[in-house]
């Protein structure tokens, strides 16, 4: 996928790279502390994932093709996958959602740095942006919403979900057998108005073996009384 993007999207990948690393050197952003590896285990991972984010994307906005496809992703940490998706796509809005605030200076700064002008760093809670809590509006506005390492399916459909728009869709990445997963998640996903659609590999190898995408259509609006306060999904599952 690398190679198909252009000089200047390789650069700012690279660049990229380059700040993340620095910065880690006094900030946790990420375990990897080798460049070669983050390509590996951050861009290649990312980038992997893009065939269906542009799948979804493209059915997201059929009824009206003309508008900017908003994505969101959930937990960015380091601002991956955000940032990479950002690079890659810029015709898409990323906004790159954390609970930490100084994860949200860096990806505001790395995405100033590169040029980025389709990246909006979020410092939030996901149930308090689910919920438009403290003047947020985030509630059922984005095509797509991703999360990745963030948590198991049962949570990450309440955290998650509220947030995409009707016919939008949540792409949860994960590893190689999530179906246990999928299955305990059943009824967290029928309540947030999610439909589970596929399971798709993705090229990409996680410790475990391969990665998969769960791919959830949002089919109906979420009930107002989702999500839970803040902290409840972690701690009670549904």
């Amino acid at each position: 996928m690398l190679d198909s993007l252009s000089a200047t999207q390789k650069q700012q990948i690279d660049r990229f790279l380059d700040i993340l690393l620095d910065v880690n050197k006094g900030m946790n952003l990420t375990a990897i502390r080798d460049k070669q590896e983050a390509y590996t285990r951050h861009v290649g991972d990312s980038l992997a994932l893009l065939p269906i984010l542009d799948a979804s994307v493209q059915t997201a906005i059929l009824k009206d093709p003309s508008q900017t496809p908003k994505i969101m992703d959930v937990g960015s940490g380091g601002g991956i996958p955000g940032i990479i998706l950002a690079i890659s796509r810029p015709e898409w809005q990323v906004t790159l959602l954390d609970t930490l605030g100084k994860r949200i200076d860096f990806v505001n700064e790395a995405a100033a740095a590169l040029g980025l002008t389709n990246v909006v760093g979020l410092w939030a809670r996901a149930e308090d942006a689910g919920k438009n809590l403290n003047g947020l509006k985030q509630r059922e506005v984005y095509h797509v919403v991703t999360a990745r390492a963030v948590a198991e399916m049962r949570v990450l459909a309440e955290l998650c979900l509220p947030l995409a728009r009707v016919d939008g869709f949540l792409v949860a990445y994960k590893g190689a057998n999530p179906d246990e997963e999928i299955a305990a998640a059943s009824m967290a996903i029928t309540s947030m108005g999610g439909t589970l659609l596929r399971v798709v590999p993705v090229d990409s190898e996680a410790p475990g073996g391969s990665r998969t995408a769960v791919v959830i259509h949002k089919s109906a609006p979420t009930p107002s009384m989702y999500p839970r306060r803040a902290g409840l999904p972690n701690k009670r599952p549904l």
